[in-house]
């Protein structure tokens, strides 16, 4: 941990510099390191992290995940409402942003609050590369993450209940290449969703000379096994290798769990109700986040509530000369 610590101090060579040690576990007596900017964190939420910690009771701290849901908001959400990272940057960058550091002794990974749902998509490679760029990467990883969501939904409710809407060349292709195939369209998709998430979880067990090499290779061989024995269709084989292909994109590991649960629930709604489930689905799923908070801070903040000051930096990355200074006043730029 000392070493984390000094790396983030050599980013960030202020007095302003806070840190604070608390014990915690009754038999490991680890050490956990509160870190924020005096005069840029908010105080609130520097007292309200305090106060978690404080509170935490157990024996043994093994892990960051152990802190991590002692001190959420909301533990019964499939998104996360802490941030990881083990790059100094990432950590000093939130710092500069009014955020907390959560440095724990014997783990390499530091929790970062406050969370927000835009830090899905914000990648640290964006603030090594010029905004052009980073902007359009930006864009192009929204828009797959959101693939990655309602794809599979979007083709069920289609092809069952409004065909219509689909190009007559497209229609006569799809149902041809959906003769034969005993069952209907949203369970092909929930067969083939949980076949490549199985193929992924084998990937990352398996040893890392072979595991990726496996993953590929089974899906391949697998997919067009499926096909040609009329289990699955053609375009259901692409559809979910496409969906698979966009969840990838998704810099938090833990927010991209997040989009790939919810999959399964989407595609159940679009199975049983067309457009109208998936429109219900996505309501709920606007309001489950509007309800959320990070220690006090919107989930969906900047965007709702909206505050356009910050919006410079959650759809595009806006260029170096338009972010000098901290919400605060005090000199310097944001970064990741």
């Amino acid at each position: 941990m000392n070493v984390n610590t000094a790396l983030v101090r050599r980013k960030i060579q202020s007095k302003d510099l806070k840190m604070e040690s608390v014990t915690v576990g009754n038999l490991s007596r680890t050490t956990i390191v509160i870190a924020y900017i005096h005069g840029v964190a908010q105080e609130s939420v520097v007292e309200e992290v305090r106060n978690r910690i404080r509170k935490v009771r157990i024996d043994t701290v093994l892990s960051g995940n152990v802190i991590e849901e002692f001190i959420e908001d909301q533990p019964f959400t499939v998104f996360p409402q802490v941030q990881k990272s083990e790059r100094p940057d990432i950590v000093a960058s939130s710092l500069a942003e009014r955020k907390v550091a959560i440095f724990i002794d014997g783990n390499p990974l530091v929790l970062i609050v406050p969370c927000t749902l835009w830090t899905a998509f914000q990648s640290a490679d964006d603030y090594y590369e010029r905004f052009i760029y980073a902007s359009f990467t930006r864009w192009l990883r929204m828009l797959l993450i959101f693939t990655s969501l309602f794809l599979p939904s979007f083709y069920v409710a289609i092809t069952t209940f409004h065909p219509q809407l689909i190009p007559t060349n497209l229609l006569l292709s799809i149902a041809s290449a959906r003769e034969g195939v005993p069952f209907p369209a949203v369970i092909e998709a929930l067969l083939m969703e949980f076949l490549f998430e199985g193929l992924r979880e084998a990937g990352i067990r398996m040893p890392r000379q072979t595991g990726s090499a496996i993953s590929i290779v089974g899906a391949i061989v697998i997919g067009q096994a499926a096909v040609q024995a009329g289990i699955v269709s053609a375009p259901m084989v692409i559809v979910v290798s496409v969906t698979g292909i966009a969840s990838l994109v998704t810099p938090r590991y833990n927010m991209g769990i997040a989009f790939r649960m919810l999959r399964f629930p989407m595609l159940i709604c679009s199975g049983m109700f067309g457009l109208y489930g998936i429109t219900m689905a996505s309501l709920f799923l606007l309001i489950h986040l509007t309800n959320l908070e990070s220690f006090g801070v919107p989930y969906l903040s900047p965007v709702a509530p909206m505050e356009r000051s910050k919006l410079r930096d959650i759809f595009i990355r806006a260029p170096w000369w338009t972010i000098r200074t901290q919400p605060s006043g005090k000199q310097g730029g944001e970064s990741k």
